[in-house]
Formats: structure tokens, C-alpha cells, sequence
């Protein structure tokens, strides 16, 4: 019961997160709403760790730390924020969907984690989905651009739940987030030039969405998932992110009134009947 209530958490703050950088982002270039929100979730986590004291990490695991924060929230985010500046939000977050498959590859090559036929046939269901996707959504250049961008993204997600497994059991999953956020954002700081102008001229509006991203997907996600993979390990953990882009669409279409293309939604039933396909049978 547990578990399911920090899945269901997940989902549900990951998939908030697609609407809300798309409303945010004809205020905000993608690069200073990525920077933003890692600041924002920072500031917070530091006060957190001064406050629960929380100690430093041991010097040998700091270049892994900054590894994972670089692919896991550097790129993720950044990755995202620029994607979407051209793809729409609940395509974006059918695209982000392939993270398990990553996720599972990864997992078997590094981890020993078992890869079976049916994970190959899988991942091929969920990659012609993607190219289904990429021309559901216009054939134009710069919108194949984006997609492959959010692609990079998810790699770079997957990296880190993979990876951050080996040091779990060192540090836990709340201090390992934290370092991990932290280092992130250090990356990120190359882009704060300009930022105080944009947030001045942002409307409040905007800027409590930013807030919120900042504060609520951009931090307790990734909580639940590190500590579901110290549980249950990375590929079975981050299956359940199959489940991000229906609650994605709906947002999206509450929120800003998108409607994907038929197109798009074939290919989103495409990826996420082969991320499904990986997962069937998975025993906890």
C-alpha cells in the first residue's frame, strides 16, 4: 500500500509538470525556467538538509553525485524545458514515457538486472510509437528537433534512477536526492544571467506555476522514485512512469486545451503498450 501511494504520487506531480513548463515557457526562455525551478528547489532543500543536518557527502562519491545531478536534472530539465517550447505537453510526456525502456537497458548492462526477448520486442513497439509521434505532430524540422531533445532528456533521466541505486544504500533516498538537486543546479547556473529580468516581467500568475514546479515535481517525484527503486530496483520503479502520459493529456486539456493529433495519440498507444509489454510479469 505503500509503494502504490508514492507511485500515485509520482504520476501525479510528474504529470502536472508537462502543462505547467508549457504555460510557463511564453514568459520564460526554456533554458531560465529549467534554472529557475532548480534554484527554487535548492533553495528549499538546502534550508531542509542545514535544518535535519544532513552531512556532506564522502569525497569519493562526489564526482558520481555530480554525475547523477548533471544527467538527472541538468539535462532532464533542461532538456524538457527546450523540448517543449516546440512540442505540446502531453506529447512531450508520452516521449519522457520511454524512460523504463532506458531505464531497463541500462539496468541490464550495468546492474545485471535480467533483460529478456521481450523487453527487445518491447522496446521496438515503443520507438515505432515515437516516430509515429514525431510525424503526428508535424513533419517540420524544428518540432523532430524537439522531440529528439526530450529523447536526450530521458536518457539523461534514466541515467540517473539507474545509477543512483549503487549509492542508496550508502547515504538513503532522502540525502542522496538532495546532493543529487544540488549538484544539478550548480550546471544550471551558467543560464541566471538575465533571470531577475524575466521573473520582474513574468505575470504572478506565471510566476506561481514556476513556484510550484520549483517546489512540488521538481523535488517530491524523485523522492518517491528513489526510494521505490531502493525498494524494488530501477527498471520495475520507474515502470510505473508508463502511467504519466494519461494523466499528462488530461492536465494538458484541462489546462491549457490541447488536443493532440489522432496521429500522435496512435503513436502515444504505441510507446506505452511497449513500455507495458516490458513490465508485464515483473515480480516485486
Amino acid at each position: 500500500m505503500k509503494l502504490i501511494f508514492v507511485y500515485g504520487t509520482a504520476v501525479l506531480l510528474w504529470a502536472s509538470a508537462f502543462p505547467a513548463i508549457r504555460a510557463s515557457l511564453g514568459y520564460y526562455s526554456p533554458e531560465h525556467l529549467a534554472a529557475l525551478r532548480l534554484l527554487i528547489a535548492s533553495a528549499a532543500l538546502l534550508l531542509f538538509a542545514l535544518a535535519a543536518r544532513i552531512p556532506l557527502p564522502k569525497r569519493k562519491d562526489v564526482p558520481a553525485i555530480f554525475l547523477l545531478g548533471f544527467c538527472g536534472f541538468s539535462v532532464y530539465h533542461g532538456a524538457l524545458s527546450i523540448g517543449e517550447k516546440t512540442v505540446e505537453a502531453g506529447t512531450a510526456s508520452l516521449l519522457v514515457s520511454t524512460t523504463p525502456l532506458f531505464s531497463a537497458l541500462l539496468a541490464a548492462l550495468f546492474m545485471k538486472e535480467r533483460l529478456h526477448l521481450k523487453n527487445g520486442i518491447a522496446s521496438f513497439i515503443a520507438f515505432l510509437g515515437i516516430g509515429i509521434i514525431m510525424l503526428g505532430s508535424g513533419a517540420s524540422f524544428h518540432l523532430q528537433l524537439g522531440a529528439l531533445i526530450i529523447l536526450v532528456g530521458a536518457f539523461g533521466e534514466s541515467i540517473y534512477f539507474v545509477f543512483q541505486r549503487r549509492l542508496l544504500p550508502i547515504y538513503g533516498f532522502l540525502p542522496l536526492t538532495i546532493y543529487a538537486i544540488l549538484t544539478g543546479t550548480l550546471f544550471m547556473l551558467a543560464f541566471t544571467p538575465g533571470l531577475g529580468q524575466m521573473v520582474l516581467a513574468a505575470p504572478s500568475s506565471v510566476n506561481w506555476t514556476v513556484l510550484y514546479l520549483g517546489l512540488f515535481p521538481t523535488v517530491i517525484p524523485y523522492f518517491c522514485l528513489a526510494y521505490a527503486t531502493a525498494k524494488v530496483g530501477a527498471s520495475e520503479a520507474t515502470s510505473t512512469l508508463f502511467l504519466t502520459p494519461v494523466v499528462a493529456l488530461f492536465l494538458a486539456w484541462l489546462w491549457l486545451g490541447e488536443t493532440p493529433a489522432l496521429l500522435s495519440l496512435a503513436g502515444g498507444a504505441l510507446t506505452l503498450a511497449g513500455v507495458a509489454v516490458s513490465i508485464t510479469g515483473k515480480q516485486r
